[in-house]
């Protein structure tokens, strides 16, 4: 078993069942081999003018396409290490690849052009339990931005389902550190590369446009999922 298949396979125990979904997903390419750069479902420049076809280009080909790579040789070295204390000083390079990878795939399919539904909540399970945890959309919303913008230097900003509250909660990771507390029902990356060539040093303006392109349908699959445990 690989490396990041452990990894992937402790988060799904501990973020059942969505992310056990995702995860194991990374952890069968993981058993075949190198890791890959998941292909976008809709094109670059196809969540303007929320997010810039620049800026998709340039985060999904370049810095998610680093982290596969940086991945990919962690796991070589760490399969040639002569010595658990070797293997042990690789566990950074792992965790941040490998959560980069893990957190980047779940975020792609976060998103949605407005012409395929982004940004659109419709009356649903999804919907009831927002108002009910939160208030309300707009009340929900806030929570979000608030904490996602309140993150010192680079992470993500989580929606992510309580298993054992069973509820809706708002969570933040720093840097690439997946969400292993709670299943991820959507994920706001909060690095600059995702945002700044647009929306410079302004992350307020981008956490209102990413409400534009939310794909709440794939977010509402991801907790009727995880509802049903």
């Amino acid at each position: 078993m690989s490396v990041l298949a452990a990894i992937a396979r402790s988060s799904a125990r501990a973020a059942r069942p969505v992310s056990r979904a995702a995860s194991l997903s990374l952890a069968a390419s993981a058993a075949r081999g190198l890791h890959t750069l998941p292909k976008l479902d809709y094109a670059y420049d196809a969540l303007e003018p929320h997010i810039s076809g620049q800026i998709m280009e340039l985060h999904h080909s370049k810095h998610h396409q680093a982290y596969v790579n940086g991945l990919n040789a962690a796991e070589e070295s760490y399969a040639r290490a002569p010595s658990p204390k070797d293997q042990i000083r690789l566990q950074p390079a792992l965790k941040f690849n490998g959560g980069g990878h893990i957190n980047h795939s779940l975020f792609w399919k976060n998103l949605a052009p407005e012409s395929q539904g982004g940004g659109n909540l419709e009356a649903g399970p999804l919907k009831d339990a927002i108002v009910a945890d939160f208030g309300s959309v707009d009340a929900f919303k806030k929570k979000v931005n608030a904490a996602t913008a309140a993150i010192q230097g680079s992470g993500w900003g989580w929606v992510g389902y309580n298993t054992e509250s069973k509820k809706l909660e708002v969570v933040t990771t720093a840097n690439q550190d997946p969400l292993l507390t709670h299943v991820p029902i959507l994920g706001i990356d909060i690095w600059e590369h995702a945002f700044y060539l647009q929306y410079h040093n302004v992350k307020a303006d981008y956490l209102t446009a990413i409400w534009n392109v939310i794909n709440f349908k794939e977010a509402e699959r991801r907790f009727v999922e995880a509802s049903k445990q």
